[in-house]
């Protein structure tokens, strides 16, 4: 089943995808209360998928947990610009639900940024409570798989060890375009991620690369944290972000940046100056 967000009369509602129609299933809200068993029961009140405002696939009470340096491929360039080692455990930073947007909302530059950098991710969301699960068993806890662009505002990430600020720009957290269930998805390990700006590839990287797999990740936060069904966990970025470049490359008002997901699909967002934020 694949899966978006949308709006009701202002209020968010989850839709399953069949072509070119949107099925709704509900308000967000109790959706995400049991959402296997809501999708489960099937849907109705069909209409066109144009015709629908798209909004985050993820309830208004979603926690994202974003896993920095978590690709091989990605630590040695985080080695030379941050001085950050191969992480040992996986290294959880919070991202806040109000950053989420959907694919072809224009993303601002903040102002005393050189631009926005871009991180492409397989984003897995939680369907049921998970709490002290172990690796072998913890997929089971994953609903859906989504894609996610990481847009990250470098300047202000690198000033102080906390990065918080710098991974939270208004409208920096693409989402989407689509929720497709786990029964459907199939193995995470197996998925081939890419960027591309204006057209060019930047980033072409494989899951199989990943330092700790969804499962380990899981299992590593819920030891402390139970995580609830719609919580997001961003499993990170491959090799190819701009500040790692020589020189290095970012992402300008004008500029459009394309992340692709194997088997869910491609956010595309137009970078805009925050003068041109509506």
């Amino acid at each position: 089943m694949r899966l978006i967000g949308h709006a009701v009369d202002g209020v968010r509602h989850m839709g399953s995808v069949e072509g070119d129609q949107v099925l709704d299933l509900g308000p967000a809200a109790e959706f995400w209360t049991a959402p296997a068993a809501v999708a489960a029961a099937g849907a109705d009140r069909p209409r066109p998928l144009s015709s629908v405002v798209q909004l985050p696939p993820v309830p208004e009470t979603a926690r994202i947990f974003c896993v920095g340096i978590n690709y091989h491929s990605h630590a040695g360039e985080s080695k030379d610009v941050a001085g950050l080692d191969l992480p040992a455990y996986p290294m959880v930073f919070s991202r806040w639900q109000q950053s989420l947007v959907v694919g072809g909302t224009a993303v601002p530059v903040p102002p005393n940024e050189p631009g926005l950098d871009w991180e492409v991710e397989l984003a897995a969301v939680i369907g049921s409570e998970a709490w002290e699960v172990e690796e072998a068993e913890a997929l089971r806890h994953v609903f859906a798989y989504t894609g996610f662009n990481d847009l990250s505002a470098r300047t202000k990430q690198m000033l102080t060890p906390q990065f918080t600020l710098g991974k939270n720009a208004d409208r920096s957290g693409p989402i989407g375009p689509v929720l497709v269930t786990s029964d459907e998805f199939g193995d995470p390990g197996e998925v081939h991620v890419e960027t591309r700006g204006n057209g060019e590839v930047m980033q072409s990287g494989h899951t199989r690369d990943l330092i700790h797999p969804v499962g380990r990740i899981i299992e590593f936060i819920t030891d402390t944290v139970t995580l609830l069904p719609g919580d997001v966990i961003a499993t990170g970025t491959p090799g190819g972000v701009g500040v790692g470049r020589d020189p290095q490359v970012f992402l300008r008002p004008g500029d459009v940046v394309e992340v692709e997901v194997e088997r869910i699909g491609v956010l595309r967002n137009p970078i805009v100056s925050r003068a041109e934020m509506t």
